[in-house]
């Protein structure tokens, strides 16, 4: 088994922005990226808010996608090809100086976002439009790797899933590099109907940036966001070989199945604290070392209560001196996308000792009384941080990050 596995190099596209400046200076101040839904017309619709990535985001992309390749690419592949190439860069990898055959890429992928708000579809694009593994394969060309390359659908845990997978391919001596991530929107009438019929997406549409209030009484449903995350895992030797600008140490993970309903979580939380057990025991820490939790934090009535209940099964009383807070409140849930974009929120929180809120946070429900981190960003010094990715279908999936020495 290899060494330490670093990440060192990030890429964001979200409702808060699409580089990563933008997005840590927003999340930082508690901004709300909930908006009413301007990609297509809602006003049938029971939900009429999203956290949509903003509109110039295509202007940006064709900076940095190819015009022909763009054409043949969703709104959404191009999401993900702008954030992997956000984090080449960060990154500095030359990959002609790279053995590309080491080299992989790992997306989740839940959809490729070719629905009915998607423009310029045609007979000749539409089945590239519609390949849930062309966004690892885009990146694959890119930079002509030979490696492998393929994306996983775990549903909202699909791109935590990414991640844990391209830790254990290193782990295992099989690539030096993994590009991993995911990229996701069903910003869509047909999607937000089917949510709507299932009674999970919030309907709190006036004002749209507070109808994301995890961890309250008034939760009424989780809000749609969009965007794509994307991470630079390497092996520590590699690293260090080329000599690169290491961000934080992905130091384990777990990955479990429920087994139980295809949307609702176990009952109390037990699969949920099953799998943060697991994630410890691999990551080969303590529970005391733990310092901040990134939450799955949907704002849904049975997640919020059954993470609260599965933070404290674990952790005992010392649960009360962790903070929890979830990104969600401000960016929505980027559902597949949302293990990566909310892995970054967690490195980041470690790299700058700051801890960002869950906005929104005005009624607590009386019975969820953890420290989530209310309305206002928290300077505190953490050395290790959990991030949770729950998914319909019992994917369940928690990933554990540590500073790395010199952050």
């Amino acid at each position: 088994m290899a060494g330490k596995v670093v990440i060192t190099g990030m890429g964001i596209v979200s409702s808060l922005g699409y580089d990563l400046e933008t997005f840590w200076r927003n999340l930082e101040a508690g901004k709300s990226g909930v908006k009413k839904i301007s990609l297509f017309d809602a006003s049938t619709c029971a939900t009429r808010i999203a956290a949509e990535v903003p509109q110039d985001f295509e202007e940006f992309s064709r900076t940095l996608v190819k015009k022909r390749a763009a054409g043949q690419m969703t709104r959404v592949t191009r999401m993900c090809v702008v954030a992997a190439k956000q984090a080449v860069a960060l990154s500095g990898l030359d990959f002609e100086k790279e053995d590309k055959s080491r080299c992989a890429v790992i997306m989740g992928v839940v959809n490729t976002g070719n629905s009915s708000v998607e423009k310029d579809t045609s007979p000749q694009n539409t089945v590239f439009k519609s390949m849930t593994n062309s966004m690892p394969a885009w990146i694959s060309l890119e930079y002509q790797l030979l490696g492998p390359n393929f994306a996983i659908n775990t549903a909202c845990a699909s791109s935590a899933y990414a991640i844990a997978t391209g830790m254990q391919m290193i782990k295992n001596n099989m690539v030096d590099i993994v590009i991993a991530g995911g990229a996701d929107s069903i910003i869509n009438p047909e999607e937000i109907n089917g949510f709507n019929a299932l009674y999970a997406l919030s309907v709190a549409n006036d004002p749209p940036e507070a109808a994301s209030r995890p961890f309250t009484a008034s939760r009424d449903g989780f809000v749609i966001g969009e965007g794509a995350g994307v991470l630079i895992l390497e092996s520590e030797e590699h690293a260090m070989k080329r000599n690169a600008l290491v961000h934080c140490e992905l130091a384990g993970y777990a990955l479990t199945s429920e087994g139980y309903n295809i949307m609702a979580p176990m009952k109390d939380g037990t699969g949920m604290a099953a799998t943060i057990e697991k994630a410890i025991e691999n990551a080969g820490i303590a529970k005391s070392e733990v310092g901040y939790i990134n939450a799955h934090g949907t704002s849904t009535e049975l997640n919020d209560r059954y993470e609260t209940m599965a933070i404290k099964r674990v952790f005992g009383e010392q649960a009360y001196l962790i903070p929890v807070s979830s990104s969600k409140s401000m960016i929505g849930h980027t559902i597949g996308a949302a293990g990566a974009i909310e892995g970054i929120i967690t490195i980041l929180s470690l790299k700058n000792n700051t801890l960002t809120p869950t906005i929104n946070y005005s009624d607590p429900d009386p019975e969820l009384d953890l420290d989530y981190v209310p309305n206002v960003s928290r300077n505190k010094t953490i050395e290790v941080a959990l991030s949770n990715s729950f998914g319909f279908g019992g994917h369940n999936a928690t990933l554990v990050f540590r500073k790395y020495p010199g952050n």
